[in-house]
């Protein structure tokens, strides 16, 4: 029971859709990665997803090349459409027709598949090969799955996942590797999301408002105060430099226990003058400029690598919450 209550939460994690707010205000950083491109949406739901909406509308602007967008077990072939149909769908759009540059109905392709629609089916595969950039919302409990099947075909990408990703030893050597970073919008900050109706009722009756839901003009959504960008569509944001100001002292900056670094418990107080390793909460990703740190390492792993022991950094014997171990390349 405990399986099935659990997977259930997952499913319902899995239907945050994302608000166009939010797509438009981090999609203005790349446009100039997306001219001449296909674009893939493979986990849109186009009767509730925003992201084919937003690139059917920006397609001239972006300079689009096609855009596609395949949806798990979807409606009716009719964008409009809530009848429930067991026979998954993809979309085409291939930009304007007439002239008045407004993704009318009949210039998007609908194309039935043989399959339920979901991304590693083999013919959804063969839409990603056609692809060059994927965009969107994938499930955050198939996280690690997606990013593997992305890395595994080579494709540049822009989705959303939890924070917490950052920490999964499939995702962090990615990152390590400058495989992989955060997008330009993180910034720590809430992402709202719609949701179905009945989970949203079911938040209202068992949950806090302002915690796990807002109310948004009448409607409710869901709050995830951990949801970020990943991509490895370079941005701006990536090449700022971090000032640093703080100058280095033994009662400010403790070693820990277990590993010759120090604790600096938060990204604004990481020192300028210290030149050895230093242990960062995983919210430093969100400042990092590959040529200013280089990243060593995650607790735990390293820890393992020491000991043979599974642990996160000490101090006085008390454990601290994941760090990231990292050295200034400018020192």
């Amino acid at each position: 029971m405990n399986i099935n209550l659990n997977q259930a939460k997952r499913a319902k994690k899995d239907e945050f859709y994302t608000l166009l707010r939010d797509i438009e205000n981090e999609l203005r950083h790349y446009k100039h990665h997306f001219k001449n491109k296909v674009v893939y949406c493979n986990c849109d739901d186009p009767r509730v997803s925003k992201f084919f909406y937003y690139f059917s509308y920006q397609f001239e602007h972006f300079g689009l090349k096609r855009l596609i967008a395949t949806c798990y077990k979807n409606q009716e072939p009719d964008l409009f459409s809530r009848h429930d149909s067991e026979q998954a769908i993809y979309l085409e759009y291939c930009g304007d027709q007439d002239g008045n540059l407004v993704p009318d109905t009949y210039e998007i392709t609908v194309n039935h598949l043989q399959g339920d629609g979901d991304f590693r089916s083999a013919e959804c595969i063969e839409l990603l090969k056609q692809a060059d950039i994927v965009v969107t919302n994938p499930p955050f409990s198939l996280f690690r799955e997606y990013v593997a099947q992305l890395m595994e075909y080579d494709k540049k990408f822009l989705i959303i996942g939890n924070q917490n990703a950052i920490t999964y030893k499939e995702i962090f050597p990615l990152i390590k590797d400058n495989l992989l970073w955060l997008g330009y919008g993180t910034g720590g900050r809430d992402m709202l999301f719609d949701v179905p109706e009945e989970y949203a009722r079911e938040l209202v009756e068992t949950k806090k408002e302002g915690s796990a839901y807002r109310i948004v003009d009448g409607a409710v959504k869901g709050r995830l105060g951990n949801a970020c960008w990943f991509t490895n569509l370079s941005h701006d944001k990536r090449n700022e430099k971090l000032i640093l100001y703080r100058q280095y002292s033994p009662e400010m900056y403790p070693h820990y226990d277990n590993y010759d670094a120090i604790e600096v418990s938060k990204t604004k107080n990481i020192p300028e003058d210290w030149s050895g390793a230093m242990g960062v909460p995983i919210t430093f990703l969100d400042k990092y400029n590959p040529d200013q740190f280089e990243i060593i390492g995650m607790d735990r792993p390293l820890i393992k690598a020491l000991t043979g022991k599974q642990s996160r950094f000490l101090i006085k014997g008390k454990e601290i919450y994941a760090r990231i171990i990292i050295r200034n390349k400018l020192l």
